[in-house]
């Protein structure tokens, strides 16, 4: 990396573009955030240029993306509200910017693109069949990104399972398996027994995005990577990893239950988050695993935390247990 190269981030004030935002100002990056409030004044802002806009103004992004050699991609509406109106032109003001600015577009990738012909394992050139409507907006998303590395934009995607971390977001950690700011009595899992599932905990994809960045240059103008995360092989491995913490932590082992589908079902009319929530089902109902052989190819390894250290690490970030003294990381990497 060049000394003091700028970096542009939508969406960096929480989930994998606070986190990305904060491991590539730790990297020597200069970092830009945009967002439309004022700026607020924290610790994990400092060395943070923050930048008054909104996404949805093309000549706003453009502005604050004047001198970036990246712009990462990590916008969403919140809530979901209005996704499918916002989203693509959203999109369409990174890709303008970036070419201007002749920048890396850089994108946290779903496998909502897939669907059920390309299960159970998926590769990054996996056909993509979505069943879903989110599904098909990220279709086209990678597709306007395609045109765009065409057109002589670069681009890198990272696609990785359902996220968790201390500062996540909207997951399904938080919003469905725990309540944040509560003990942990039960942990309602959305899948079925003998089902694998694939987690990505969020501090491993931004530091694989860093490292990628760092080799962009070698990569090709559409670069996409899938991540291996934890894989739940039978549906009970990432919930007995919550029990553990929980237990060594509080002294007690919470008890598993099934996740209130029926509720969902029940309050969709009502809220847009439950409705995007059970739109997903499909995905918690048959094995889907990511293939990182590509990744591991390129950068000789995957960012890997242990799955222990990486829930005690979510849960005191949402308030569930109390935080630990600090003490050396057993972080490791893996392939």
């Amino acid at each position: 990396m060049a000394q003091e190269e700028s970096v542009l981030v939508l969406g960096a004030t929480v989930g994998i573009g606070g986190e990305l935002a904060r491991q590539l100002r730790d990297a020597g990056w200069h970092v830009r955030g945009l967002r439309r409030g004022a700026p607020k004044s924290n610790a994990d802002e400092d060395r943070i240029e923050w930048i008054q806009g909104d996404a949805m103004n093309r000549e706003e992004v453009a502005r604050a993306a004047r001198g970036c050699a990246v712009i990462v991609h990590a916008v969403n509406p919140p809530g979901y509200r209005h996704w499918a109106e916002l989203v693509l032109p959203m999109l369409d003001n990174t890709i303008a910017a970036a070419k201007s600015a002749r920048a890396t577009i850089v994108l946290p990738g779903t496998i909502y693109n897939f669907g059920p012909d390309a299960f159970p394992l998926l590769s990054e050139d996996s056909l993509q069949h979505p069943v879903t409507r989110k599904g098909a907006i990220r279709v086209e998303m990678e597709a306007r990104l395609k045109r765009a590395s065409d057109e002589g934009a670069r681009v890198l995607i990272v696609r990785a399972g359902d996220f968790f971390g201390p500062k996540a977001g909207n997951n399904w950690f938080s919003q469905g398996l725990i309540k944040p700011g509560k003990p942990v009595g039960t942990i309602s899992y959305p899948g079925a027994r003998g089902v694998g599932h694939q987690w990505s905990y969020l501090p491993d994809v931004a530091r694989a995005m860093v490292e990628l960045l760092a080799r962009r240059d070698a990569l090709e103008p559409f670069a996409h990577f899938h991540m291996g995360g934890h894989w739940d092989e039978d549906g009970t491995r990432f919930a007995a990893a919550i029990q553990r913490v929980v237990e060594r932590r509080a002294g007690y082992a919470p008890r598993v239950g099934a996740f209130p589908w029926w509720l969902l079902t029940l309050s969709s009319p009502f809220n847009a988050t439950f409705r995007e929530m059970r739109e997903m089902r499909y995905l918690w109902r048959t094995p889907i695993r990511m293939d990182n052989a590509r990744l591991v190819a390129t950068l000789g390894h995957e960012p890997h935390t242990p799955l222990d250290e990486a829930i005690e690490a979510t849960l005191a970030g949402l308030r569930c247990i109390d935080r630990a003294e600090p003490q050396a990381s057993a972080s490791s990497v893996t392939s």
